[in-house]
């Protein structure tokens, strides 16, 4: 069997998110050493957010492999999905981790243990430099792939959290105010819920086969209905295999004086239209030359 001449957009950035892996991966450590030492828990809510990029990251890179591997007689589809089973995931974890977040900052609020801020101050700038730099790596693929779009919004989460603790840091230093640490993790936490729903939704979406964010249904379905030969459409289906790779499905009765050779450049003028200005790569077509041949699959 023949592989499908397509590819996950995530498997174009696989290196950008390696080097970003090694140096999440590598600020972790360091950061949950340094949390203990200090008894920050801003420093450890931010490494426990550093924990699930760095499981992220690691998903992710495994589901772009996955992704690249070719179809067979049991995944006509190959394994592109893996990578929105990955988004899914990464979003679900982020969402408990938020909530363990919150509940330790709303347990400290009672009792604010002694943090110490300079270590806290020192790392956190570190992550701010690291979380910058692997922002810089991400954007371009962020915009293309919802895999890759996880680790990012991870990864400008965990810059805005390094930000927070920085402040953290600064205020316990001035004032000896230790109330503010539980505060900023509470912050942190409640920032990363919002952004988690929404790459939640938008998994959730591609796996219940939703019409793509970035595709107009009614557009598509206006173009071929008018296109000339075409004498009406049915059982129009538009979803995403996953980032980058919409298919397309589509019932069309062609117009009875059409010619055979016509019809063939009909429909091939709409599958090009399709790829090039509809964002579609993958299109399925099923051509009635009249009504009364026409059966609806009632989908």
């Amino acid at each position: 069997m023949s592989t499908l001449n397509i590819t996950s957009a995530g498997n174009k950035y696989n290196k950008s998110i390696k080097i970003v892996f090694v140096i999440t991966l590598t600020y972790f450590v360091i950061e949950v050493i340094v949390g203990f030492i200090t008894n920050s828990l801003a420093l450890l809510s931010d490494a426990a957010h550093m924990l699930t990029d760095v499981a992220g990251q690691g998903l992710a890179l495994f589901a772009i492999w996955m992704a690249s591997k070719p179809r067979n007689s049991k995944k006509s589809y190959g394994y592109l999905r893996t990578e929105i089973f990955s988004a899914l995931i990464n979003a679900i974890v982020l969402i408990f981790i938020s909530g363990y977040i919150l509940y330790e900052a709303w347990q400290r609020f009672e009792n604010p243990p002694a943090v110490a801020g300079v270590p806290m101050l020192i790392v956190a700038s570190i992550g701010l430099i690291i979380n910058l730099i692997s922002m810089k790596i991400l954007s371009a693929g962020s915009k293309e792939s919802i895999n890759i779009k996880g680790a990012f919004l991870e990864v400008v989460s965990d810059m805005l959290s390094s930000i927070a603790v920085i402040i953290a840091g600064i205020i316990i230093l001035a004032t000896g105010w230790l109330l503010i640490d539980p505060i900023i993790s509470a912050l942190i936490g409640l920032f990363i819920l919002p952004r988690t729903f929404s790459l939640l939704k938008e998994s959730v979406d591609i796996l219940l086969e939703g019409v793509p964010k970035d595709v107009d249904f009614y557009a598509i379905e206006k173009y071929i209905s008018q296109k000339s030969g075409v004498d009406s459409i049915h059982d129009l289906h538009i979803w995403s295999l996953t980032s980058g790779v919409n298919a397309l499905s589509v019932h069309i009765i062609m117009k009875s004086q059409n010619t055979i050779a016509e019809m063939n450049d009909t429909i091939f003028e709409i599958k090009k239209e399709l790829n090039t200005s509809y964002k579609i790569n993958h299109t399925t077509v099923e051509v009635h030359l009249n009504k009364a041949d026409y059966k609806p699959n009632n989908i």
